[in-house]
């Protein structure tokens, strides 16, 4: 199968960097930077021909929306005498005053979600340190604007990294870093005991709105009435090709697409490939805000298809319930389940947390579930005794990166969940008896994403 390779955009479109240069193999599978339109638009382009090239299978149709982007250009946190080299800007953060390092003392702030919970009187230049929880990281920040800190460093109230988000900008927001715990530990132990600690922060960003597109495809054949609706995402981060993520998701859409031009439907089948997934899932959640009651009543379900191909795989199931989500993800995730068990493949599950484009359907109502095959999450020892691979690495060691090009991807993870994603499709293509009918829609509240979901893309928002 060598759909994959054949159908990638051949551009690279990072930051230039003088110490990098790129072997010609490497390709470029979207980015959501307005510099780096172009090789987002080839991905877009490239889609649209694929499926124009079937024919009358399917009616094509775009949707623009205006998105707002960030990047980072060049970072850095020094806390004491310590540089802090896991320290990550959070996503949509603004830069540092003139884009220049600033220099304070830090001081320790509390949740951050009151602006009580800052200090009183501070010194004229000073740096928030403040402690994950209870609201969102884009709330921390303005606060500390407020508050009149310079920047602000968010640390974890558990082990591991903090690969955050501010979300939507606002005027107040400061520059703003997440850090682990541990990190973080040696100062607070400091702080607490009444020394002082000073801070350097330094971020080059910039945060900007785009238009960027939504492609749809729809079979011209079947019930219009009830639709079966499965999507990936076509852009990529700034820091990588993104052909694991997820160009290996958006291929096996292309695949099944054309598959099933040999088959006829009973029920119609929506393909969508989303853009500004990693800024937020933008896309996703645009496309389904802009849906009447009626339009998403006719989404039966809507399955997720992010990261087939990971090198140090694992068949991954998103854990939906009925109880916790719209009914019919469980029959959806029971599906999945059977298929493997058939296969004789092992499976496990994963969180169903918000890290993907099925948030704006469950949260308004549409049953949702998806499968995956790992990213930055480590292996464990159980793991490798289902699946093979190597312990105690990611299951993308390229998650996020550079090497994230052609070599970055398991063809035999990517074949099987390539067949698994077509099986549902044909299975509610066919017929939905069994599945149960939808519910009245509740549209999201305002908000309400922010308190259920923790996740938006591959960043926390709280």
């Amino acid at each position: 199968m060598d759909i994959l390779q054949e159908s990638l955009v051949p551009q690279v479109c990072l930051v230039p960097t003088p110490s990098l240069t790129f072997p010609p193999h490497i390709t470029s599978f979207g980015y959501a930077l307005t510099d780096c339109l172009a090789g987002h638009t080839g991905t877009l382009e490239y889609i649209q021909q694929t499926i124009k090239d079937l024919g009358s299978s399917y009616t094509l149709s775009t949707q623009n929306f205006t998105a707002v982007s960030g990047n980072v250009f060049n970072s850095r946190l020094v806390i004491g005498d310590k540089v802090i080299s896991d320290a990550r800007p959070m996503g949509n953060t603004p830069p540092t005053h003139h884009k220049q390092p600033v220099y304070g003392q830090l001081l320790t702030s509390g949740l951050g979600c009151h602006l009580s919970d800052f200090p009183k009187n501070p010194p004229k230049n000073w740096i928030a340190l403040i402690k994950r929880g209870e609201c969102a990281f884009g709330v921390k920040s303005e606060n500390a604007g407020k508050a009149g800190a310079s920047a602000a460093i968010v640390y974890n109230n558990e082990e591991g990294v903090l690969p955050g988000t501010l979300q939507d900008p606002t005027k107040d927001q400061v520059a703003t870093f997440g850090i682990g715990l541990e990190d973080a530990k040696p100062w607070l132990e400091k702080l607490g005991n009444g020394t002082d600690v000073d801070s350097i922060a330094y971020i080059d960003a910039v945060v900007e709105k785009i238009t960027t597109t939504n492609v749809i495809a729809q079979t011209t054949g079947g019930d219009q009435e009830n639709c079966v609706m499965l999507g990936g995402h076509s852009d990529s981060v700034a820091e990588g090709p993104g052909i694991n993520d997820d160009g290996s998701g958006t291929i096996s859409l292309l695949e099944v697409a054309k598959q099933l031009t040999k088959f006829k439907v009973n029920n119609c089948v929506r393909f969508a490939w989303w853009a500004g997934e990693e800024e937020g899932l933008l896309g996703s959640n645009y496309y389904v805000s802009q849906l009447s009651k009626k339009e998403n009543a006719k989404i039966r379900l809507f399955m997720d298809y992010d990261m087939m191909a990971s090198p140090n795989f694992a068949y991954q199931i998103y854990n939906a319930s009925n109880e916790e989500n719209p009914t019919g993800s469980y029959e959806l995730k029971k599906l999945y389940i059977d298929w493997y068990k058939s296969q004789g493949l092992n499976y496990t599950y994963i969180p169903f947390d918000g890290r993907s484009d099925y948030v704006g359907f469950i949260t308004n109502g549409i049953p949702g579930g998806g499968i995956a095959t790992g990213a930055e999450g480590v292996k464990t020892e159980a793991e490798a005794l289902q699946f093979g691979g190597t312990a105690g690495l990611w299951f993308d060691p390229c998650y996020h990166q550079l090497c994230d090009d052609l070599t970055n991807v398991n063809m035999t993870a990517w074949e099987a969940n390539t067949k698994l994603i077509a099986h549902p499709v044909a299975v509610y293509a066919k017929s939905f008896k069994g599945f149960p009918k939808r519910e009245e829609a509740k549209m999201e509240v305002e908000g309400k994403d922010v308190v259920k979901m923790k996740w938006r893309g591959s960043k926390l928002i709280i």
